[in-house]
């Protein structure tokens, strides 16, 4: 078994790399999940029973109840596809994200 070698931090400045490279490690970006989805959930209130099969199988839990069906937190939605994909009613499709 060999030993792991440590190696040295190195200082970016001194080897001429500008502070300002790269801005994400340097300043906060306030982004949240749904800014970068590309397609989002749509629910069909019609056909949803409030089954609650979509809240149960969301990965990041954006799945709010209604009064009368289950709808989706487009804040914090990734646009997966998890909930549409389980909802044994179909009331949930995924449709295109528009840029806007």
């Amino acid at each position: 078994m060999s030993a792991r070698r440590a190696y040295p931090m190195r200082d970016p400045a001194a080897d001429g790399v500008p502070a300002d490279l790269c801005p994400i490690a340097t300043a906060l970006n306030p982004m949240q999940p749904g800014d970068w989805r590309s397609l989002r959930p749509v629910v069909d209130r019609d056909k949803c029973v409030k089954c609650a099969v979509c809240w149960l199988y969301c990965p990041v839990q954006c799945v709010v109840e209604r009064p009368a069906w289950f709808d989706i937190d487009l804040a914090t939605c990734k646009g997966c596809g998890i909930c549409a994909t389980e909802c044994p009613h179909r009331a949930i499709t995924m449709i295109e994200e528009v840029a806007g």
